[in-house]
């Protein structure tokens, strides 16, 4: 029997872990280390190690698909074109959207972005960042000039005080969990500070609890109660930043005082007093947050807080030192970087710059989108879902709004009132079950391509099998429709390597990277700007991106959630992720292994509260808020604050996103999936 092993990198969460392929006959059939991968030296989470079990699920598409009189028939490539096309051009520009994705490759992604600007020479494209971290590159990218998380994963491991908040990184980036605890047991210190007590917080040496929706309130604390006793870096602050006078005036205020903070947010006085010294004192400190953060109102405030702290204690441009914004999926650091966003094009260039404008035209020789911002995608569902006349068209590839976004009744709604709808995904998903075209894709296994991690690393997949039946690489896909759009010289492109080429050529971020310095296991970290320079760990060494080298401090003001408890609606349901599962489910839920650990979703309960209520563990309850309800199985717990309940995303049967709120942060337009209003009602026995 002759196996061969292939070396990839994993579809999953953003940390970047490297494995081999195990290839039988053409076929792949199991998963092995790959200890040359620096991230993870062959360690791998449960997911990683069962990545190979979707691959040839039967559930896979394997040929297109057109609604004919409601139902689904198959196609061929050609038919399905021909319809395409001719519907494509019925529609004028801003009548359609395009949704580019964070489980595919860089190469896809930039060129969905081309598809978009210039084939459709529409300015809405936009992907599931906006869900995520649309508020990290927002808030980062305003604070230090770059939208993207400071360090590197393993210069975690290097940190005196780890500080996590909105992260149960444990379960869903257990590899940085794992640096994690190198820091701890290198003597430094661990806070992590949860509604949950999770598998994370478990592991902390401080464990602060406190309501969702407050961060605010517990980063102007800190800082206050860290200036009060002068523990500032007073020469970091001087010579590397400016408005610190503008940041002192809101923090210092008396609603901001320890004692006034820990009544908003729930958390002892004394432990906030401890975190700020821990931080404060700390040779390195480093924030590490994903979506707990991010998922708010307030959440490009909350982020700027992440960096306004950091500032005012010095940890920035260090080893140990750092903001960690940790990515969800394993590709939404790339997605973002190749302009996957309606106000960019790849390298962060913005769309509304006109010297920007007109080198993408001249790059990609044809006249582009006018140089405006698109929809997002959650202005998309409103669009489609309120105002009939904007929206029409939708291209969709990897993305499944139907699981993924807030407001589910509302969300169908909106893809129900579009006229004419492509999904391009590896599964028939929820989303794809109301296309009029379904276009059946290759997974992360069956082509060549990168990824970006969280950190920046620009690493690359290798192909290991065939797709099944006529399926393709989203890729090729997308090449043979440019072409057959009429616009084959600016899709000319035979391999992702030389879509990779003219990535280089027009993102200064990627200038200096090109396959053959990827194929080694340490690959490169953006920015990497020539052919000589060797990639960029840690950002902001000596001086900040923008242009005069300063860090900007911001001063927030605490807000509530949009949606806070009432009598009718008395708790508040965040949301989450869970080992086991990833996204909307449809790869780990057809992994056997994944499925039978956790086969559906469930209701966390605090012990106290479920005894007031009457509530047994285990018992089926009906989770309800304004805009719709759910039955759910109640997982009852001291570990989780009074007056929350916890749902995990990834189930159909029971979606949390039923129940979240639409809301929406002013600037990055991400929905408020962390905190709203519910209430539980027993189910009646018939």
């Amino acid at each position: 029997m002759e196996l061969n092993y292939v070396p990839t990198t994993c579809p999953y969460c953003g940390t970047g872990c490297g494995f081999n392929l195990v290839v039988k006959d053409k076929r792949v059939v199991g998963i092995a280390p790959w200890h040359r991968n620096p991230v993870n030296e062959g360690k791998l989470c449960p997911k990683g190690n069962y990545a190979w079990e979707f691959i040839n699920h039967p559930d896979r598409l394997t040929t297109p698909l057109i609604r004919k009189d409601g139902k689904f028939e198959p196609a061929s490539w050609d038919e399905a074109y021909k319809l395409i096309v001719s519907r494509f051009k019925a529609y004028r520009p801003d009548e359609i959207q395009c949704l580019s994705s964070a489980r595919v490759s860089n190469e896809e992604n930039y060129l969905m972005n081309k598809f978009a600007r210039a084939v459709l020479r529409t300015p809405n494209i936009d992907h599931c960042a906006r869900l995520c971290h649309a508020s990290t590159i927002i808030g980062l990218a305003g604070a230090f000039g770059s939208g993207a998380m400071t360090n590197s994963i393993t210069d975690i491991g290097e940190s005196k005080v780890v500080f996590v908040i909105g992260s149960n990184t444990f379960e869903n980036h257990p590899l940085i969990g794992r640096q994690i605890m190198l820091a701890r047991q290198r003597g430094g210190k661990v806070i992590v500070a949860d509604p949950r007590l999770t598998p994370t917080a478990k592991q902390a040496d401080l464990y602060m609890q406190f309501h969702s929706g407050t961060d605010v309130a517990i980063f102007n604390g800190l800082m206050q109660y860290i200036i009060r006793n002068g523990w500032e870096d007073k020469n970091f602050i001087r010579s590397r930043t400016k408005d610190f006078d503008k940041l002192k005036e809101v923090v210092m205020k008396p609603e901001y005082a320890l004692d006034q903070v820990s009544k908003i947010c729930g958390i002892p006085e004394e432990q906030l007093k401890t975190a700020a010294e821990w931080i404060a004192k700390a040779e390195s400190s480093n924030i590490l947050y994903s979506m707990g953060i991010t998922q708010h109102t307030t959440g490009v405030d909350n982020v700027k807080s992440t960096a306004n702290l950091q500032m005012l204690t010095g940890h920035l441009g260090k080893r140990g030192g750092g903001v960690c914004a940790l990515r969800g999926q394993n590709n939404v650091q790339g997605a973002c970087d190749m302009g996957a966003l309606p106000n960019v094009y790849s390298g962060y260039q913005a769309v509304i710059n006109p010297d920007l404008r007109k080198k993408m035209s001249v790059a990609w020789g044809v006249e582009l989108a006018e140089g405006k911002i698109g929809y997002t995608v959650t202005e998309m569902i409103n669009v489609l879902a309120d105002t009939l006349d904007k929206l029409k068209c939708l291209y969709i590839m990897g993305e499944n709004p139907m699981i993924s976004d807030p407001d589910l009744h509302h969300v169908e709604k909106g893809l129900r009132n579009a006229e004419f709808m492509v999904v391009q995904d590896i599964f028939l998903t929820e989303t794809a079950q109301m296309a009029d075209v379904v276009l059946p894709a290759a997974c992360f296994a069956e082509k060549d391509g990168t990824q970006t991690s969280t950190e920046r690393r620009v690493q690359r997949w290798r192909k290991a099998q065939d797709p099944p039946g006529v399926a393709k690489p989203d890729w090729q896909i997308l090449c043979e429709l440019g072409a057959a759009m009429g616009f084959a010289e600016q899709f000319p492109f035979r391999t992702p390597e030389e879509i990779f080429t003219e990535i280089a050529k027009v993102t200064p971020s990627y200038a200096g990277m090109n396959y053959t310095r990827l194929e080694k296991p340490e690959a490169l970290h953006w920015p990497c700007p020539t052919l000589e320079h060797p990639g960029t760990p840690i950002l902001h060494k000596e001086k900040f991106t923008h242009p005069d080298g300063l860090g900007i401090f911001t001063p927030i003001e605490f807000r509530y959630p949009a949606e806070v408890p009432d009598k009718e609606f008395p708790i508040i349901l965040t949301t989450g992720r869970c080992i086991w599962h990833w996204h909307t489910g449809s790869m780990t839920r057809r992994s056997p292994s994944l499925a039978r650990e956790e086969p559906t979703g469930w209701i966390e309960i605090n012990v106290d509260d479920a005894r007031e209520w009457g509530i047994r563990d285990k018992e089926m309850v009906k989770a309800v808020t304004r805009r719709g309800e759910i039955t759910i199985g109640a997982r009852v717990t001291p570990g989780i604050k009074r007056g929350e309940v916890f749902i995990p995303f990834h189930f159909v049967e029971c979606a949390a996103n039923i129940l979240t709120n639409n809301a929406l942060d002013p600037a990055a337009k991400i929905p408020e999936f962390k905190a709203c209003a519910l209430r539980i009602e027993k189910v009646k026995k018939a």
